[in-house]
């Protein structure tokens, strides 16, 4: 087991993406603390997996300092720190509200700045013992080129690639190191909303030939699932990536690296 007699904490825990690295996490050998706002999370169910729910809003910074608290108290030590929460609305700059911009920079920037911020404390002490510490952010392919109606969510994941970088600079040097996985499309409730939705989305348009058309703009001809990024986050999170920080790990079925214009 890759991670055994570790601590992990995964905020955005009851979702797709965050189901599947608790699970994967939790197969390794990993004691897992699940962050979110509900225990049901946005699958709409809970199935008890052995990880330990903990309530936490990302935007609030009272949460966060109670999660770590909680973490400090119950198991003394952070190796891994998986910053997964997320939010996305499907908008112009032009359509899209004050609060709307506010809530996805709340959520998708503040809410990893602040969880990092208070768990960078436990994640020394984790170093401590000779291996790194692993913290490990999402941004997006969309934080390098762009989809169209979704200018709040690319500027936030953009924002997230930068602040990767910097946390890897400064923390480095005390043993905890610091990545962000960049997800394409992915068979989430979040993709699923995308395909119904009236912006950069399916317009009300028939989700079969919409999830045909996306996996088709694919060299692989496929989107991923949330096992194929807990597979990645597995690896970083893990001692064999020591040596791996600083980075933004691309996982999009081959999507961003064609000429969009000659696909075939």
């Amino acid at each position: 087991m890759m991670l055994k007699g570790k601590t992990a904490l995964v905020t955005g825990a009851r979702g797709g993406i965050g189901r599947a690295i608790v699970g994967r996490f939790l197969r390794e050998g990993a004691t897992v603390y699940a962050a979110d706002l509900t225990p049901e999370g946005s699958l709409a169910a809970h199935d008890e997996d052995g990880s330990i729910f903990v309530k936490l809003d990302v935007t609030s910074e009272a949460d966060a300092v109670a999660a770590m608290e909680q973490v400090k108290a119950e198991a003394g030590k952070l190796d891994i720190l998986v910053n997964a929460a997320g939010i996305e609305i499907e908008k112009t700059i032009e359509d899209t509200s004050l609060e709307e911009w506010n809530q996805s920079f709340a959520v998708n920037v503040t809410g990893t700045f602040l969880t990092s911020k208070y768990a960078l404390p436990l994640m020394r002490e984790a170093a401590k013992g000779g291996s790194s510490a692993s913290l490990i952010n999402f941004g997006s392919y969309d934080g390098f080129i762009a989809d169209p109606g979704l200018a709040a969510y690319c500027a936030t994941k953009g924002a997230v690639h930068a602040l990767t970088r910097a946390m890897a600079c400064d923390h480095g040097p005390e043993g905890i190191r610091v990545n962000a996985i960049c997800p394409g499309y992915i068979d989430t409730p979040m993709l699923q909303s995308f395909f119904e939705g009236e912006g950069s989305g399916g317009g009300g348009g028939n989700i079969e030939t919409l999830q045909k058309a996306v996996r088709d703009v694919h060299p692989m001809r496929t989107y991923g699932t949330p096992d194929d990024i807990a597979n990645l986050v597995n690896w970083l999170a893990s001692d064999e990536a020591r040596y791996a920080s600083g980075q933004l790990w691309v996982l999009d079925g081959g999507l961003s690296a064609q000429v969009q214009q000659m696909k075939l």
